[in-house]
């Protein structure tokens, strides 16, 4: 045995004093509730203590990860430094002739206005409306934050937003519209910023000064001015309450876009200032009552925006004006715009379905060039592309004025003949719309009837070069084919450049240029630039451009535009592509030149229409409703009327040389002041062409 094992044994005697020593009693056992088991509240305890160090631990990090976040979208700011100058895009304002407005481009910014020169009322509504804790908040008002989140949890989508006065400002002055975690967090961040570098006053007052209030307009002075035509220091409450009711939504409740609208949000504007003890229920009522002052608001029409477009595209080519704030003076006239645009609703919605013609296009200018009207398509709002200023589509006939404007100035008479009968040049071999022949006719009634055989042996006794002369002299700026079939209208153009081509004929043979700018002026009204001068001088000779008139009144009193005939002397030219992808129709009276095209922008066949039938009507229609009121008056480029029957020629088929005095000359004695006419030996254009580099 070990001797460890011998010093633990006990010897016999210790045994026994062991066994005398008295005993400790039994501790008495401790009574437990039934169905407990042992150690379950110690075992409850460290759970507890286990669940708090942990959660203290997931706190810790939790901070740490927040603060991570937000670290890291500090760094990520935009540049605070240039809160004053904040970049804008100067404003553009075009008004029509008359004054009215067209529409507004870029940002359109009023004056500074301080809060205490704002009636008490402005101020106050925004408040009541956007913020009614903004005095006693931080920049993040919690409180707002949580009854929006119970607000948007019972609709079951987002129907309030909980954003303050100065998140909002922080959002507009240097964030993007985008809608992210990282964005908000960046607007409670800035949110603080501002708070601690501005007072109350100055954060309310930059708001003011710089929220978007639609149409175009930044801050309440800019909105004031647009809408009810004053400062902002002068609105009263129920305008007060239309400014602050754009805030939720400046397009929707724009009074420029929806006057109704506007009324049931300024209203509800005043509600939340009663709410907010700010007015009385009487101050509310009286106020209610002033939405008669809507009726001063003015609007712009959306299909306004075709000739907006025009005219803002155009403003790049003048030196000086950059970077400032412009008004705009057009020559757009009001009524005659809603006219046309009248006129071509009618036409598609009426005729459009059954005829498969989905777009229109019309064009009304002054014999001097000015337009008054412009409509680009049916619908600006779905299709922006402006099918009268920038759509190159084949004018079929209505190109034919040029071909004969070249004959005449050769010595080719409207009373001369030719024969209406199969051609061939080369592998072509042109024929009429009808396929049928009229035989021997003369070139008035050859024009009238838009004889395309004949309209081709004109030009080939003419020679192409001088029609495509005669067209670029006149107004045509588009590249034109060198061969036959320009005389059939092949080459294509914009219906602009074609209608300002026939203003040549209508104004007795002065060149023009379509244009909509009468007068550029800056922010403090002064002029930049106007509008002055005669145009482009001679284009062609006045009995040329009398004789031209009276072939294309041809048309109108026994031709293929006598659909388009009204209560005046009037002259036009119908034009019909083939398998009718595009009809037009282009006419004149004293007053105003008009042209109008149908087609669809896919090029597809329409159901037979010609530029007879539809485009005339349009025309019609629209002359009768623009030149309502206007004196009848004769044509400036006509003599008085011819009623007899043309002079013939005895022999047709002799080649044109020089002649005398044309039957316009023998009826009247003399012969114009303008140089002569060529004859068909001489060679180069009848006049030089001039070129129209600038407006």
């Amino acid at each position: 045995m070990s001797v460890r094992h011998r010093e633990l044994r006990l010897d016999p005697e210790d045994r026994r004093q062991v066994a005398a020593a008295p005993r400790r009693p039994a501790r008495a056992a401790v009574s437990r509730p039934a169905g407990k088991p042992r150690g379950s509240s110690s075992w409850r305890r460290r759970l507890g203590w286990a669940a708090l160090r942990w959660g203290v631990v997931f706190a810790v990090w939790g901070v740490v990860a927040l603060g991570a976040v937000f670290g890291y979208f500090a760094l990520t700011l935009p540049e605070t430094g240039d809160l004053p100058n904040a970049e804008r895009r100067p404003s553009i304002t075009l008004v029509s002739s008359d004054g009215a407005l067209l529409a507004t481009y870029g940002d359109l910014f009023g004056d500074p206005v301080r809060v205490r020169d704002m009636p008490k009322y402005l101020p106050d509504a925004v408040i009541a409306t956007e913020d009614r804790r903004f005095y006693s908040h931080f920049g993040i008002d919690l409180f707002g934050l949580l009854r929006a989140a119970v607000i948007n949890m019972r609709a079951g989508h987002v129907v309030q937003g909980g954003s303050t006065i100065t998140q909002q400002l922080a959002k507009n002055l240097f964030l993007t519209p985008e809608r992210t975690f990282g964005r908000k967090i960046q607007e409670m961040e800035l949110a603080f910023w501002l708070e601690h570098k501005f007072t109350k006053e100055q954060l309310l007052e930059i708001y003011l000064n710089r929220v978007y209030l639609g149409a175009g307009t930044y801050g309440v002075d800019a909105a004031a001015h647009r809408y009810f035509s004053k400062s902002a220091r002068e609105v009263t409450l129920y305008e007060a309450a239309i400014i602050a009711g754009l805030l939720k939504a400046p397009t929707k409740f724009s009074p420029a876009r929806d006057r109704e609208r506007a009324a049931a949000r300024a209203e509800q504007v005043l509600a939340n200032m009663v709410d907010a003890s700010l007015i009385t229920q009487d101050q509310a009522a009286a106020a209610a009552r002033q939405s008669v002052r809507l009726a001063d608001v003015t609007s712009s029409r959306s299909n306004n925006h075709y000739f907006a477009d025009w005219i803002v595209e155009q403003l790049g080519d003048f030196g000086g004006i950059e970077n400032q704030d412009l008004t705009v003076v057009t020559t757009l006239d009001a009524r005659l715009q809603a006219a046309a645009e009248a006129a071509v609703a009618e036409t598609l919605t009426r005729d459009g379905p059954k005829a498969a013609a989905g777009q229109a296009a019309l064009v009304a200018m002054t014999p001097d060039g000015a337009v008054r009207a412009m409509v680009g398509g049916r619908d600006y709002g779905g299709s922006q592309f402006n099918r009268a200023t920038q759509a190159l589509r084949q004018p079929g006939s209505a190109f034919k004025p040029f071909v004969y404007l070249a004959a005449l100035e050769v010595g080719i008479t409207p009373g001369n003949h030719f024969v209406d009968g199969p051609i061939s040049i080369g592998k072509w071999q042109p024929h009429n719309y009808t396929n049928r022949y009229l035989g021997d006719i003369t070139v008035a009634d050859a024009f009238a009837q838009s004889i395309n055989t004949v309209a081709v042996q004109v030009e080939m006794r003419v020679g192409v070069p001088r029609v495509v002369a005669a067209a670029h002299r006149v107004g045509i700026t588009a590249d034109l084919t060198n061969d036959a079939s320009l005389a059939l209208g092949t080459s294509e153009v914009t219906l602009l450049e074609l209608t300002g081509a026939y203003a040549v004929f209508a104004n007795g043979g002065m060149g023009v240029w379509p244009h909509g700018i009468a007068e550029i002026r800056d922010r403090k009204g002064k002029v930049l630039f106007q509008r002055s001068g005669t145009g482009l001088g001679r284009a062609i000779a006045p009995d040329i451009a009398a004789e031209m008139t009276e072939l294309m009144t041809g048309v109108m009193t026994r031709g293929t535009g006598k659909g388009a005939t009204i209560d005046r002397p009037a002259a036009g030219k119908t034009g019909t592509t083939q398998d009718s992808r595009d009809a037009l129709f282009v006419g004149f009276t004293a007053d105003l030149v008009a042209g109008v095209w149908l087609g669809n922008d896919d090029n597809t066949p329409m159901n037979k229409v010609t530029g007879g039938t539809l485009p005339a009507q349009t025309w019609k229609t629209f002359m009768l409703a623009a030149s309502k009121g206007m004196p009848v008056r004769p044509l400036l480029a006509s003599p008085p009327s011819i009623l007899g029957p043309l002079p013939t020629t005895p022999d047709p088929g002799a080649p044109v040389v020089a002649r005398g005095p044309s039957w316009l000359e023998s009826l009247f004695g003399g012969r114009s002041a303008a140089p002569p006419r060529p004859t068909a030996l001489s060679t180069g254009p009848a006049w030089a062409p001039q070129r129209r580099d600038s407006p």
